[in-house]
C-alpha cells in the first residue's frame, strides 16, 4: 500500500512537471484555486488509503484473537468433559473398621485385693480393710456402743480409733438402719449388732454399703467388707493387695 501511495505522488510530481513544461512553453499563469483543489483531492486520497490499511490491520488482528479464543475455548470443553466423566466413575466405599478392644474379664467390676485401703465419709477416715470373700456383712471396729432414741428413731453413738490405738478415739452418732445376729462360732450364741450406712471410697471407685458395729480389737484389721458390698461391683484378687494405692496420711492407720 505505501507503494501505492509513492506512485500516486511520483505521477502527481510528473504530472507538475509537465505542466510546468506546457506553461513555460505557452507561458500560462498559475491558477492557484485548481492547484489547492488537487493538493486537497490527493490528500483525501492519501487518508482514505491510510484509513483502509489501519481497518484491514485492526481486522487482521481481531481475527487472530478469534482463532485463540476459540482453541482456549475447545480446550477448556474438553477439559469439562473429562472432569464429568471422573465424577460419573465409581469410587471405592472406604469403611472405616473400629478397633475392638478385647473386652475385660471382669465386665464392669472393679478389681480388689486382698486387703485395701478403704475411706469412710461418714468418720472422715482411711482405714486399712480386710476384703473377706468368707464374711457374709460388713464390719467397723466401734467401742463403747450406747443404744438410744431420736425423734422416735433408733440411733446408736460410738467410739472409733482414727489416729490409731494410741491416740484417743472419737465419738460418732447414727441413725441404726436395722440389727443383725452374728454367730462367730456354731457353738457360740449369736451377737446383736447396730448397722449404720456409710459411704465408701476405694481408690476412684465410690460405693454405699451398710456397716454393722462391733469391737474388733482382738482382731489385725478395724474394718473388714464382706460379699454384700462386693457383690456385682467387684472382683478380688487374693494375690494382690493395695491395688488402689494405700494412703499415706496421718489418719490413715491399722
Amino acid at each position: 500500500m505505501l507503494k501505492q501511495i509513492f506512485c500516486i505522488a511520483a505521477i502527481t510530481t510528473l504530472a507538475g512537471c509537465a505542466s510546468t513544461t506546457t506553461t513555460e512553453k505557452h507561458l500560462q499563469p498559475i491558477d492557484a484555486a485548481a492547484l489547492e483543489t488537487s493538493l486537497a483531492k490527493q490528500q483525501a486520497d492519501l487518508v482514505a488509503v491510510i484509513q483502509t490499511d489501519l481497518v484491514t490491520a485492526i481486522d487482521e488482528n481481531t481475527q487472530a484473537q478469534a482463532a485463540s479464543y476459540k482453541v482456549l475455548s475447545t480446550q477448556l470443553t474438553a477439559l469439562e468433559i473429562q472432569i464429568a466423566q471422573l465424577k460419573l466413575e465409581p469410587k471405592e466405599n472406604i469403611i472405616p473398621v473400629a478397633q475392638e478392644c478385647p473386652s475385660s474379664p471382669l465386665g464392669d467390676k472393679f478389681l480388689l485385693g486382698a486387703t485395701e485401703n478403704v475411706y469412710i465419709e461418714e468418720i472422715k477416715t482411711s482405714f486399712e480393710t480386710r476384703i473377706d470373700t468368707g464374711a457374709e456383712s460388713s464390719s467397723l471396729d466401734a467401742r463403747n456402743i450406747i443404744l438410744f432414741e431420736r425423734d422416735g428413731k433408733q440411733w446408736v453413738r460410738f467410739d472409733v480409733l482414727t489416729q490409731g490405738s494410741d491416740a484417743p478415739a472419737e465419738t460418732f452418732e447414727s441413725r441404726v438402719e436395722r440389727f443383725v445376729h452374728i454367730k462367730q462360732e456354731a457353738d457360740q450364741k449369736s451377737d446383736r449388732r447396730p448397722v449404720i450406712h456409710a459411704h465408701l471410697q476405694i481408690g476412684k471407685y465410690k460405693a454405699e454399703t451398710d456397716l454393722n458395729l462391733v469391737d474388733r480389737s482382738h482382731l489385725d484389721f478395724p474394718l473388714l467388707l464382706g460379699r454384700k458390698f462386693m457383690q456385682d461391683i467387684a472382683v478380688v484378687d487374693v494375690g494382690q493387695t493395695f491395688i488402689h494405692g494405700k494412703k499415706s496420711d496421718s489418719r490413715s492407720h491399722k
